[in-house]
C-alpha cells in the first residue's frame, strides 16, 4: 500500500491540483449503489491473497477470470484464489486456486496503463446458478458516451468507508475521454471512464466488472477519491486489450 501513497503524491504534485488521492480501489465498496445478488452477477468473483479479500475479478470461462493487474502485481499465483458463487464476501461458494498469472507486459503502475491480468484457476467453475462467465467484446465494440454501464463489488460504499458483506452494485455512464483526461491528465486509450452524479465504485472494487450490454467493457483500477464531483471512475478498456487477450490465452 506504500507504493500507493508514493504513486498519489506524484500525480498529484504533478498535476498541481489539491491533494486528492489517486487511489487503485483496493478493498473498496460501492458508493451510490444498491445490494445485489450473486445470481443476477454471476460472473462476479471475490479475489483473495492469502485467503483474505483483496479485489474482484470477473469469470470468462471454466478455467479464466480477469482482473485489474494491481490487484496481482508482485503476488505469486499459490497466493491468489477466487470464491465463486457467492453474494458474502467471505463465505459460500466455492473456492478455485489461482495456477498462473498472466499480467499485461505493458503494466505501467506509475499511471496504471494495461491494468489487467487474466488468472488460471483449478478446480475449474462449475456452471449453473451464480456461476457464470461475462462475454467479452469484440475489439472494434463501440461503447459510446452516455452509454449506462453496471460495476459491481464489495467495495466501500463510501470513501474511507467500511466494507460491506454483501455484494453491491450501482449504474454508471461513460464519461468522455478528453472530459475524462482534462480531470486526471493521464488517461490512456487503454482506460475508459465512467460516472454519475453520487455514484462510483470505489476502494475494494479494484478488478471488478464493468459491464455495458452484456459485455465486459472495464475493469476497475483507480480514481480520485470515490464519486468525486469531476473525476469519474476510471477503468480499464478491454476491448483496447481484447487481441492480447485473445493472443496470450486464445480467448
Amino acid at each position: 500500500m506504500f507504493r500507493f501513497l508514493i504513486l498519489s503524491c506524484l500525480v498529484v504534485c504533478a498535476l498541481g491540483r489539491a491533494p486528492k488521492l489517486v487511489r487503485p480501489r483496493f478493498s473498496g465498496k460501492i458508493v451510490g449503489g444498491e445490494t445485489a445478488d450473486i445470481e443476477d452477477y454471476p460472473y462476479q468473483l471475490v479475489l483473495r491473497r492469502g485467503g483474505y479479500f483483496e479485489c474482484g475479478a470477473s469469470i470468462v470461462s471454466e478455467t479464466m477470470a480477469i482482473t485489474a493487474a494491481h490487484c496481482t502485481d508482485g503476488a505469486s499465483a499459490d497466493e491468489l484464489s477466487v470464491r465463486a458463487g457467492s453474494s458474502e464476501v467471505n463465505s459460500g461458494g466455492s473456492i478455485h486456486q489461482v495456477t498462473k498469472i498472466h499480467q499485461h507486459p505493458g503494466f505501467d503502475i506509475g499511471v496504471l496503463d494495461g491494468d489487467i491480468s487474466i488468472l488460471e484457476v483449478n478446480p475449474p467453475f462449475q456452471f449453473g446458478t451464480g456461476v457464470q462467465p461475462i462475454a467479452l467484446p469484440a475489439s472494434d465494440m463501440d461503447v459510446a458516451v452516455g452509454s449506462n454501464a453496471d460495476v459491481s463489488g464489495w467495495g466501500t460504499t463510501t470513501e474511507g468507508g467500511s466494507l460491506p458483506d454483501h455484494l453491491r452494485h450501482v449504474i454508471v455512464a461513460v464519461v468522455d475521454q478528453k472530459e475524462c483526461n482534462q480531470a486526471y491528465g493521464s488517461i490512456t486509450d487503454n482506460m475508459i471512464c465512467a460516472g454519475a452524479p453520487g455514484k462510483d465504485s470505489c476502494q475494494g472494487d479494484s478488478g471488478g466488472p464493468l459491464v455495458e450490454d452484456g459485455k465486459l467493457v472495464g475493469i476497475v483500477s483507480f480514481g480520485y477519491g470515490c464519486a468525486e464531483p469531476g473525476y469519474p471512475g476510471v477503468y480499464t478498456r478491454v476491448t483496447a486489450l481484447r487481441d492480447w487477450i485473445k493472443q496470450e490465452v486464445g480467448l
